[in-house]
């Protein structure tokens, strides 16, 4: 670990489509809704704030190179999310997040809704960018590079407008 690792906030993440036939039958646990929305959209940076039944985050994330970009995230009061996602979002997305063990990683599988229903992405943080992991079989496509996957990108360019 070098000294850039322990000052500034990092994710490593990597995006995979999710094949939709093997998740229809896939025993899986209770989503959770979320809904969030960005107040600062640029391409080097975004300010999102996610909100849930259960908590609700400010995120600061950076530019993406590879699979790692600078994250960093705070929790905040639902009452001031739902304020802030109100007021202050100049776009936003909901989706079901599920969250499902495989071997000793979680992955996270968004089931997107309005405008983005139809499109499933499963997400796996990394402790570093060549990290080996098992891939479940209902894992297809990775799609890490692909921008428009990004949760930004789709409150502006929602899948169901992909030609």
């Amino acid at each position: 670990m070098d000294l850039t690792d322990l000052i500034m906030g990092k994710e490593i993440e990597r995006k995979f489509l999710v094949d939709k036939g093997k998740w229809e039958i896939l025993d899986k646990p209770q989503g959770e809704a979320l809904r969030q929305g960005y107040l600062l959209l640029n391409p080097e940076k975004t300010i999102r704030v996610r909100l849930s039944s259960q908590a609700a985050f400010l995120t600061i994330k950076g530019i993406t190179t590879g699979a790692t970009r600078m994250e960093y995230e705070y929790e905040i009061p639902q009452t001031e999310a739902s304020e802030l996602l109100n007021n202050f979002s100049v776009s936003s997305l909901s989706k079901i997040r599920y969250k499902i063990k495989n071997g000793d990683k979680t992955w996270e599988v968004d089931v997107f809704e309005g405008e983005n229903a139809g499109l499933i992405i499963a997400e796996i943080e990394l402790n570093h960018e060549h990290e080996k992991f098992p891939i479940p079989e209902w894992v297809g496509q990775e799609v890490t590079n692909e921008a428009k996957y990004y949760n930004s990108n789709l409150t502006t360019l929602p899948y169901n407008k992909w030609k």
